[in-house]
């Protein structure tokens, strides 16, 4: 089976507080059905090769996933530079960060979750985004199946 994402290291991110500044993103989106993405693979071959094409990939980037509605998903994929031809968005705020592990089935209790953790620290939740670390392969490669929430705060 051959490795595509690299592996993760849930202490990176578990529970982080990260300062964006005008971090810049391509801006992709995904069509859904219920919350259940039926464009992805298309959104994101179509976003990696203009980003390959355009030598703006950033090693180890950020790749978020918003859903906006049960109807679809923006995708932002960290970017070095702005890639011709593409939706490109920057980023900025404060991001609290936790680490959940498990079937994606979990994600509705996640957040929950993460509202909570929010909330515990003093905080108000703006927005919330998906991280997720692992694509279907590799998840089965390694065991293990993470998703990081970013909440906007």
């Amino acid at each position: 089976m051959v490795e595509c994402c690299p592996e993760f290291k849930p202490e990176s991110l578990d529970r982080k507080t990260l300062e964006y500044s005008d971090k810049l993103f391509l801006k992709e989106h995904s069509l859904a059905l219920f919350h259940i993405p039926l464009t992805i693979n298309s959104a994101m071959a179509r976003a990696m090769k203009m980003i390959t094409g355009a030598g703006a990939i950033v090693p180890d980037g950020v790749m978020l996933f918003h859903e906006k509605s049960m109807w679809g998903t923006d995708i932002y994929i960290e970017v070095k530079k702005d890639v011709p031809g593409a939706r490109m968005e920057r980023i900025s705020g404060t991001f609290m960060t936790k680490v959940y592990e498990g079937d994606y089935k979990q994600m509705m209790g996640w957040m929950k979750d993460m509202q909570a953790y929010v909330t515990s620290k003093g905080r108000t939740m703006k927005d919330l985004y998906a991280n997720y670390r692992y694509c279907p392969a590799c998840a089965k490669k390694f065991g293990k199946n993470y998703v990081v929430l970013f909440a906007k705060v």
